[in-house]
């Protein structure tokens, strides 16, 4: 019996030394192999021919952190040993971070490699977020550095206008944004987001707290987490677009009480628009409101809204009648109305999934950015589109399933993927227009026109033809799986914003005052309005297409009908 006992201790011992040898022989070649790819070269001078191969193993386990550094001072270590030591930490090894694996071209896969390299390494401080030195302002920038700030969410001063870019953030391209808009100060925050106000942020910060390099623009300091590297902005940087300017909304009659009505005012003598649009605009005021030498500022407001425009002739009169019966030219300025710009991840995950649903093109995108500045609350996606989230949509980048967000964008029609939401908003648009803003989307992206080529191709018919039957399907497939709907038209949203966005934020369970939706109304447009050039009088669809898309109008009015819901609008179908 003790025989067999004997030969397995004798097993045991032996593979325990196996063990050991293979893994001391595992680790002295991976520290071997990762010398040689840091191409680790000798000082300037006569290079003795194999002098890395000739090292020794401890030397080799030294220069990657292996050994205790005590062992430079023990007398048994040889020559050899203290020469690699040296090779391995002298100045020829500082301006490269790491070897070639470790520089790739995305920033962040390059940061986890040299978090893992130093770590592997034993390096007591681990990589620093921007490398061995700290970020500095731009040089190159023609704005005025401000300094370090705090950033609190529920009161940020910099709120005029927001985007992120996880790419190519530089201060330059934030800047031109900023005073695109007439803003004077442009914010940083967290190597890929921007921020535009005319104020500066109330909570002063040391420069270590900004300490995240612009994705776009290495060595830059572009703030940190609720941070904002801040700067003044000068002037427009060579070749960006001219700053945006005032535009004439109509004549109005004024309120009985200005000095009450209006919370900031200038008189001087021959005021002008654009000295008005200037007050306004740095107290960060989307109204200027001029009446003889008299400069109001404001935001609409339910007794000053405006959709109470009354004949321009009025407030052309010089006249003391003109005068007092109080008639006032009104104008928007650049900058954006910031009572509704706040937005924020719901605060508990949602009860009630709320899904967002149309067919492409049909203004999803549009409705979202309404539901935000309405609600306060982010959208999320089905989907992650980088485009959308450079714009603001910072949702997108949150899973689509998380529940925090206030509804969800999706295109998806089958059962399972509709039944997976407790409720739907189901947006309906012209499918005429669709097809044509879905089609120029894929040729020229969010923003564009699709070229003259692209509709006279086979590409365009091949797209009706397929995509026609999709517009009509989606709206069926709602209608039969959705569990608690409510359809919206597109056309009413921008015929009548105001009344169409109250039922969705009271469908979404939302309250929202007055005041909140007017600021909506003021900013509709967000930043999705194309751009280029816009083929003139093309009528892409032929006579058999119109016959085709007619038919599914037909389908999708009677299925809407049978569901209790009131028709497709009459200008669907084309007359």
């Amino acid at each position: 019996m003790a025989k067999p006992f004997f030969r397995l201790q004798k097993f045991l011992r032996r593979t325990q030394f196996l063990l050991f040898f293979l893994t001391a022989a595992y680790l002295m070649t991976g520290s071997l192999l990762l010398l040689q790819r840091a191409r680790v070269g000798l000082p300037p001078g006569p290079r003795a021919p194999g002098a890395l191969q000739a090292l020794p193993v401890a030397a080799v386990a030294l220069g990657v952190g292996l050994l205790d550094s005590r062992a430079l001072h023990d007398p048994r270590v040889s020559p050899e040993l203290l020469l690699g030591v040296d090779v391995l930490r002298g100045p020829l090894a500082r301006p490269r971070p790491g070897p070639r694996w470790l520089r790739s071209r995305n920033s962040e896969l390059r940061q986890l490699r040299r978090r893992w390299f130093h770590h592997f390494k034993g390096d007591p401080q681990g990589p620093p977020a921007l490398g061995p030195e700290a970020p500095r302002p731009a040089a190159s920038s023609q704005g005025t550095y401000m300094g370090c700030f705090g950033d609190d969410g529920q009161e940020r001063t910099l709120k005029g206008a927001v985007f992120f870019d996880l790419r190519k953030m530089t201060v330059s391209h934030c800047q031109n944004a900023c005073a695109e808009r007439s803003y004077v100060y442009a914010g940083l925050e967290a190597g890929a987001e921007c921020y535009c106000g005319n104020r500066l942020p109330a909570m002063s910060m040391g420069p270590e707290e900004c300490n995240h390099e612009c994705k776009g623009e290495k060595s830059s300091v572009c703030g940190g987490v609720g941070r904002l590297s801040v700067y003044r902005v000068e002037q427009l940087q060579p070749g960006s677009r001219k700053r945006r300017t005032v535009t004439y909304r109509g004549c109005f009659r004024l309120l009985e009480n200005v000095t009450h009505a209006f919370p900031d005012s200038l008189v001087q003598a021959n005021v002008t628009v654009e000295t008005c649009s200037g007050f306004c605009s740095q107290k960060e005021f989307p109204l200027a409101i001029l009446r003889g030498w008299e400069c109001y500022c404001a935001y609409p407001t339910p007794q000053f809204n405006l959709r109470d425009a009354v004949d321009s002739s009025l407030c052309g009169q010089e006249s003391e009648a003109q005068r007092l019966a109080e008639y006032c030219e009104v104008y928007q300025t650049p900058v954006q109305d910031t009572r509704c710009t706040d937005r924020r991840f719901l605060p508990t995950k949602s009860k009630v999934f709320v899904a967002l649903s149309s067919f492409p093109g049909a203004g999803n995108t549009w409705a979202r950015h309404l539901i935000e500045h309405a609600t306060g609350f982010y959208t999320g996606s089905y989907y992650f589109d980088g485009t959308l989230y450079n714009k603001g949509f910072k949702g997108e980048k949150d899973h689509w399933r998380s529940r925090r967000t206030i509804c969800v964008k999706t295109h998806e029609s089958g059962r399972r993927e509709i039944e997976m939401f407790d409720s739907a908003i189901l947006l309906i648009r012209n499918p005429y227009r669709s097809l044509v803003a879905e089609f120029n989307r894929k040729c020229a992206g969010h923003l564009g026109y699709a070229a003259d080529r692209n509709w006279k191709s086979k590409e365009w018919p091949d797209f009706v033809n397929s995509y026609a039957s999709w517009w009509s399907s989606h709206v069926l497939d709602w209608l039969r799986y959705g569990k608690r709907l409510l359809v919206v038209h597109y056309e009413e949203l921008r015929r009548s914003l105001v009344p169409t966005l109250r039922e969705v934020v009271a469908f979404l369970n939302v309250s929202v005052s007055e005041e909140r939706l007017l600021c909506v109304e003021s900013n509709k447009e967000g930043s999705f309005r194309r751009r280029g050039r816009r083929p003139h009088d093309l009528e892409p669809f032929t006579p058999a297409m119109k016959d085709l898309i007619n038919g599914y109008i037909r389908t999708v009015d009677r299925a809407l009908r049978d569901h209790n819901w009131a028709g497709l609008p009459r200008e669907y179908v084309p007359r």
